[in-house]
């Protein structure tokens, strides 16, 4: 008998970490306002009405959707000392979400965390933890270091430009309005140091991060 292939064949081996894997692919290509569960049916091979044998509605499959983004950060070392596992799980973090912009902020936002984001923010507390910070400085680190990074994120994502050449367009094409002598820090900012050569905003994110990371240090006594 000939092997059965098709839509038939899709039904019989779908899981729902192929549905997941499949919304997330969805989501990174068009963005989230483009994902339905018809699209979502058509690129696994199914009727839309088959993907509810694996998730329960909408809200568990965006549940489902960020737990893969989490499960996709570095997981801090405390080996490493938690300051250089904090620094290493941020670089990840915005790295991942470089990847995923649908999920900027989304991922605090789910009332039934996953085992992924359950573990992560597990081992980010222990980390710290482990590393000799109070309850207290554990906490207060923890909400700095997560806005800054999901605020950088979403700062980035929003940004209209992405290149170098593109910031330099942008930056010329606001200064051309400007009247002679007209806002000078402004003037003086986008050319002596947005049009340099080399220049990109991504740069900053390190900058920002270490000052963050000393200052805890510091508060870490």
């Amino acid at each position: 008998m000939p092997r059965r292939t098709g839509p038939q064949q899709a039904r019989e081996t779908l899981t729902r970490q192929r549905v997941l894997r499949a919304a997330v692919e969805l989501a990174d290509t068009g963005g989230l306002e483009t994902l339905s569960m018809r699209k979502l049916g058509e690129a696994v091979g199914v009727e839309a009405m088959s993907l509810y044998n694996h998730v329960a509605n909408k809200e568990d499959l965006l549940d489902g959707m960020v737990d893969l983004v989490f499960a996709e950060v570095e997981l801090p070392a405390p080996d490493d000392g938690w300051r250089q596992a904090m620094r290493q799980r941020a670089l990840s973090m915005r790295h991942v979400l470089s990847r995923h912009r649908w999920a900027i902020g989304m991922m605090e936002s789910r009332s039934t965390p996953g085992p992924a984001t359950l573990r992560h923010h597990d081992a980010v507390l222990g980390c710290l933890r482990q590393g000799g910070l109070s309850l207290t400085l554990t906490a207060h680190a923890v909400s700095v270091l997560d806005s800054y990074i999901y605020g950088f994120a979403l700062q980035e994502k929003t940004l209209p430009f992405d290149t170098p050449a593109e910031t330099a367009e942008v930056a010329e094409s606001i200064m051309s309005g400007f009247g002679d002598g007209e806002f000078p820090y402004l003037t003086e900012i986008a050319t002596a140091h947005v049009l340099r050569p080399g220049y990109s905003y991504g740069d900053e994110f390190e900058f920002g991060l270490d000052l963050i990371l000393d200052g805890l240090a510091r508060a870490a006594g």
